[in-house]
């Protein structure tokens, strides 16, 4: 019998710099769900012109602006990598990630 799941590759991982194509804020990736895991009333806010498809990665992200940090749940397609080489400034990025190098940090817990 043939599988009706999804197969989605996650093209960023765990402590990840990335940043939003749009909106252009940055952040670190702290969780992935294969496939839209959010709330309805969160996915119908977005204008149906720019909504994400729900079949894809959507990422858990550390964000901040020059104004502002928080967390944001984000479509693959609206994410690029991060060239920077800049880290992040994020109060709660030190209670799940160490070091950071080369555009990626460290995370706490070891990944299987």
């Amino acid at each position: 019998m043939k599988s009706t799941a999804p197969t989605t590759w996650a093209r960023y991982g765990l402590g990840q710099v990335v940043r939003h194509r749009k909106h252009g804020f940055r952040g670190v990736v702290f969780d992935v769900d294969p496939v839209f895991s959010n709330d309805e009333d969160w996915y119908l806010s977005i204008p149906e012109a720019e909504r994400p498809v729900k079949d894809q990665p959507f990422y858990h992200l550390l964000a901040c602006t020059d104004d502002n940090s928080y967390v944001a749940y984000v479509s693959e397609q609206n994410l690029e990598p991060d060239d920077s080489g800049e880290p992040v400034e994020h109060p709660d990025l030190a209670d799940m990630f160490g070091d950071f190098h080369g555009g990626h940090y460290d995370p706490y817990v070891a990944l299987n």
